[in-house]
């Protein structure tokens, strides 16, 4: 009896760029953007490299698509009956912690301001400076002062990234800048030569929650 060669198995649900992003993400997470090909993105859909151009037109629009994935699930948390204040710091941490634990996404947040991932930190934080009260000519400079902070964050892991990716050449890193401020004049340099001994130990997340609330603190009472 002659048997038919059987058919290479074939992906059996619909492609959406919803499937594509998802897919880039988990990508992104195991293995860093360097990996990220569109023939890496193919063989995990198991489909070909043009099914996924039809739905997103590049690596640069896979990217932005896979951050406003990650930013928007942070907003989605950031609902309900939760006062103004709590809200900001719940995206202010929120964005933290996506960046914390997608170096990726702060990298991709320093690139565009214009994408949607930007666009949803804005209008979040803009509109709960609107529900705390602060006045509509003002809340431009208070908006953009916390958007900055988050925006100074991810371009500062999106550097440390570039030099230190792995968490053990983090730590090793911000010792070689610690040994190096140690070593600046303390008459020259008085106050770099007294955080050197304070930022190997130092917590991030600590220092930009404190950040947070000292511009929290300054909008209510400037506005």
């Amino acid at each position: 009896m002659v048997t038919k060669p059987q058919r290479a198995e074939r992906r059996t649900d619909a492609l959406s760029k919803e499937r594509i992003v998802e897919a880039a993400i988990g990508i992104l997470d195991a293995d860093g953007e360097n990996a990220l090909t569109f023939r890496a993105l193919a063989a995990r859909l198991v489909t070909g490299s043009g099914a996924i151009y039809w739905h997103v037109a590049d690596k640069n629009d896979l990217l932005a698509a896979a951050a406003d994935t990650v930013i928007a699930r942070v907003m989605a948390e950031v609902v309900g009956d939760t006062e103004p204040q709590e809200a900001i710091r719940g995206i202010a941490v929120g964005v933290f912690d996506a960046i914390d634990a997608r170096p990726w996404v702060g990298t991709q947040l320093a690139r565009e301001p214009w994408q949607a991932a930007m666009l949803r930190i804005w209008e979040g934080i803009g509109g709960q400076l609107g529900a705390l009260g602060v006045a509509e000519d003002a809340r431009f400079n208070s908006s953009s002062a916390l958007v900055s902070s988050i925006l100074g964050l991810a371009a500062q892991y999106a550097a440390v990234m570039q030099l230190a990716p792995r968490e053990r050449d983090r730590s090793a890193f911000l010792e070689t800048i610690a040994s190096r401020w140690a070593q600046c004049d303390p008459v020259q340099y008085p106050f770099v030569h007294q955080i050197a001994q304070q930022l190997p130990e130092h917590d991030d997340r600590e220092q930009f929650l404190a950040g947070i609330e000292i511009l929290l603190a300054g909008i209510e009472t400037l506005y």
